[in-house]
C-alpha cells in the first residue's frame, strides 16, 4: 500500500510540477530536478534508492520506442554521418576525457576511472527533447540531437559494460572492439526481426484496442532478447520503433495509429516527469554520502567541478574539430558554424546517467564520490538547459514558422486531393448517385480550400468559407449533444445506444479541421522551397512580375460576388480569386488560356503553383 500510495504521489507531483513549468514557459527537466530535491529535504519524504533495472528497463525501452517511433527515417539517413560521428564518436571522447581528469585527480584505477566516464558522457533524448520542443530549434538541429540521443545511449552501456569488465581482469582492445560491434550489430538484427514479427501480428489485427497492447508490449519485446544475446537493447528497441513509425501508415489501421499516438504520448509525458524527479530525490543521499566520505572536501568539489566542465567541454571540442575534419574531407552537408554552436551546447544529461551509476560495483572504490561525480546530469540541467533557449535567441536560430508549414500541408494536401479525386472518377459506376459523386467532391475540395485558406490575409482567417463551416458546425455539434444528454438524463433510451451517438459527435468533432488564432506574425515573406523546381513550367515562368491595379478580383467586382484570396497569372498578369472564393476565376482563367502557373498577390507571400502538375516552387 505504502508503495501504491508513494507512485501515486510521485507522478501527480511530476505532472503538477510539469504542468507549472510549461505554464512560465520554464524549463520542464530542470523544474522537475529542483522540486525532487527540494522534496528528498522535506521530512516525511523517505530516502530514494533505485534498482538500475527499474530504470534500464522499466523506464529506458518505452522512452527509447516512444521517441524512436516518431523519428524520420528519411532525415535520419540525411543526417546519418553526423549522428553517427556524435552517437558514437562524441560519447567514446568524452568518455576517455572524463576517464583522464578522474584517473588524475582521485585515487581510483584507470578503469573505474573510464566507467564514470562512460555513466557521464551521453545527453539524454528526454531532456534535448523537452528542451528543443519549448524554445522552437530548427528542425534539423531537433533531428540531429533526438537522433544521436537515441543511439548514443548503445554506445555509453556497451563502454561501461568493457570497463567493469576490466575491472574484474583484463579486457584486450580486440574484445572490446568484438564486443561493441556484437552489441551493435546484434542489437539492429534483433529490432529489425522483432519489428516485422510485429508487422506480420499488426496486419491481421483490426481492433485498435489490441494493437495499442501491442505496441506496449514492442519495446520489452525488442529490449529484453537483445540484452539475453549480449546485444544493445537500446539499438533493439531503437531500430524497431523506427521501423514500425515509418511503416505505421500502411501496417495500422487509421484508429489504431490514433490510439497509439495519444496512448505514447501520454506514457511519454508521465515516464519523463517521473525521471527528473526521481534524479532530484536522489541528490540527498548522495551528496551526504560523497560529503561524509573518506576524501576531503576541497578534492570533492574540485574533482565534481573538474567532471561537469569537462563533459561540457568535451562536446564543443569534438563537434567544431570533427566539422573541420569533415568540411576538409568534403563529406557530407555541411552545417553552419551557428548550428554547431547550439548542438555543442545542447548536451544536457538524464535517464541513462540515473542508472548507469548505479550498475557501478559495491566495493568500487569512492563509490559514495562517483555517484555524486556522476550528478553532473543536474549541473548540465542547470548551466545548459537555463542558457540553452537565451543561446538560440542570441543566434537569431529561425525556428520552422508555421506560416510556411501552413503553406507546405496546403501543397501536400492538394496533391492529395487530386489523387483522391482521380480515385473518384476510375470508381464511378452507372449505379453511382450523381448526388454522392458531388458530395465527395465537395468534401475533398473543401479540405484543401481549409489548408489554403490559413495563407493571406490574417483578417480574412474569420470570413473564410471553411472557417465559417467549422463555427456553424461546431455550433451544431454542442446543441447536438446537449439534446442527447437530456435524453440521456430522462432515462428513456439505453444507455449503450446513447454512448455510441455520443461517440458519433466526439468523432466529427475531433476530424473538423480547427484553426490556430494565434498565427505568428510573419517578419519574412512566405516563400515556396526550391526543391519543387523539377517543374518545367515553374522553371520557365517569372519569379516576380509588377502588377499596379486594383487590389481586386475584376469578374467578382462584375458579377458581384466576394473572394477570399487573391492569385496572379505569371503569363499576362491577370489578378483573380483562388478556388476557395465562389468565383474560382483563377481556376477558370487557367483553363480558358492555358496559361500554367499564378503566384500568390496577398501581402507577404511569395510562392508560386503550377496548375498543370500541381506542383508549389
Amino acid at each position: 500500500m505504502h508503495v501504491a500510495i508513494g507512485l501515486v504521489v510521485l507522478v501527480a507531483s511530476a505532472a503538477a510540477l510539469a504542468a507549472l513549468a510549461r505554464r512560465f514557459g520554464v524549463s520542464e527537466p530542470l523544474v522537475l530536478t529542483v522540486g525532487g530535491v527540494a522534496a528528498s529535504y522535506l521530512p516525511f519524504v523517505p530516502e530514494i534508492h533505485l534498482e538500475p533495472e527499474i530504470i534500464l528497463l522499466g523506464f529506458l525501452p518505452p522512452l527509447l520506442y516512444t521517441a524512436a517511433i516518431r523519428t524520420s527515417l528519411v532525415d535520419f539517413r540525411a543526417n546519418v554521418r553526423t549522428i553517427a560521428l556524435l552517437s558514437v564518436g562524441l560519447v567514446l571522447f568524452t568518455t576517455f576525457a572524463v576517464a583522464v581528469v578522474v584517473w588524475w585527480l582521485l585515487p581510483v584505477p584507470f578503469a573505474v576511472a573510464v566507467a564514470l566516464g562512460a555513466v557521464v558522457a551521453p545527453p539524454d533524448a528526454v531532456a534535448a527533447t523537452a528542451v528543443a520542443r519549448r524554445i522552437g530549434m530548427p528542425r534539423r538541429i531537433v533531428t540531429i540531437l533526438e537522433d544521436e540521443s537515441l543511439f548514443n545511449d548503445a554506445t555509453a552501456l556497451v563502454a561501461l559494460r568493457t570497463a567493469l569488465a576490466a575491472t574484474a581482469g583484463t579486457v584486450s582492445v580486440w574484445a572490446a572492439g568484438a564486443d561493441f560491434l556484437l552489441a551493435a550489430g546484434g542489437g539492429a538484427a534483433v529490432g529489425v526481426v522483432v519489428a516485422y514479427l510485429l508487422a506480420m501480428l499488426r496486419r491481421r489485427i483490426t481492433d485498435p484496442v489490441m494493437d495499442t497492447t501491442l505496441s506496449f508490449l514492442a519495446p520489452f519485446a525488442a529490449y529484453l532478447p537483445a540484452e539475453g544475446i549480449h546485444a544493445s537493447g537500446v539499438i533493439a528497441v531503437v531500430v524497431c520503433g523506427m521501423i514500425l513509425g515509418h511503416n505505421a501508415p500502411a501496417w495500422q489501421s487509421a484508429a489504431s495509429r490514433i490510439a497509439e499516438r495519444i496512448n505514447w504520448r501520454t506514457i511519454q509525458f508521465i515516464l519523463e516527469s517521473a525521471v527528473f524527479v526521481l534524479i532530484g530525490l536522489q541528490v540527498r543521499g548522495i551528496v551526504e554520502g560523497a560529503w561524509h566520505s573518506e576524501l576531503d572536501h576541497a578534492t570533492l568539489v574540485g574533482s565534481a567541478l573538474a567532471v561537469l566542465a569537462t563533459t561540457m567541454l568535451a562536446r564543443p571540442i569534438w563537434v567544431f574539430g570533427s566539422s573541420l575534419v569533415s568540411r576538409s574531407l568534403g563529406g557530407g552537408a555541411a552545417v553552419g558554424v551557428r548550428e554547431l554552436v547550439v548542438v555543442s551546447w545542447a548536451g544536457m544529461r538524464g535517464v541513462v546517467t540515473l542508472a548507469a551509476v548505479l550498475l557501478l560495483s559495491p566495493d568500487t572504490p569512492l563509490l559514495a564520490v562517483l555517484k555524486l561525480l556522476a550528478l553532473v546530469v543536474a549541473g548540465t540541467l542547470l548551466v545548459q538547459g537555463t542558457s540553452l533557449p537565451w543561446l538560440v535567441r542570441w543566434l537569431r536560430l529561425r525556428a520552422p514558422s508555421r506560416a510556411e508549414d501552413a503553406l507546405q500541408k496546403a501543397n501536400v494536401l492538394q496533391q492529395a486531393t487530386a489523387a483522391g479525386l482521380a480515385a473518384l472518377e476510375q470508381q464511378i459506376t452507372p449505379d453511382t448517385p450523381p448526388g454522392v459523386v458531388q458530395t465527395l467532391r465537395d468534401r475533398v475540395s473543401w479540405k484543401a480550400n481549409a489548408a489554403w485558406e490559413r495563407l493571406g490575409r490574417a483578417e480574412s482567417e474569420q470570413v473564410t468559407p471553411t472557417a465559417e463551416y467549422r463555427r456553424l458546425r461546431l455550433a451544431m455539434l454542442q446543441a447536438e449533444r446537449e439534446t442527447v444528454l437530456r435524453v440521456r438524463d430522462s432515462g428513456h433510451v439505453d444507455y449503450e445506444i446513447l454512448q455510441h451517438v455520443l461517440a458519433q459527435l466526439d468523432l466529427e468533432e475531433s476530424i473538423i479541421d480547427r484553426f490556430d488564432e494565434a498565427e505568428e506574425e510573419r517578419v519574412e515573406p512566405l516563400a515556396a522551397p526550391a526543391a519543387q523546381e523539377a517543374c518545367a513550367h515553374l522553371r520557365e515562368a517569372p519569379l516576380v512580375r509588377a502588377y499596379a491595379g486594383p487590389d481586386e478580383c475584376a469578374e467578382c467586382v462584375a458579377e458581384g460576388l466576394a473572394w477570399v484570396h487573391l492569385r496572379m497569372c505569371l503569363a499576362c498578369g491577370h489578378v483573380a480569386c483562388c478556388d476557395s472564393s465562389p468565383g474560382n476565376h483563377a481556376t477558370k482563367h487557367h483553363g480558358a488560356s492555358g496559361h500554367p502557373v499564378m503566384r500568390s498577390v496577398e501581402p507577404g507571400e511569395a510562392w508560386r503553383w503550377c496548375f498543370v502538375d500541381e506542383l508549389l516552387g
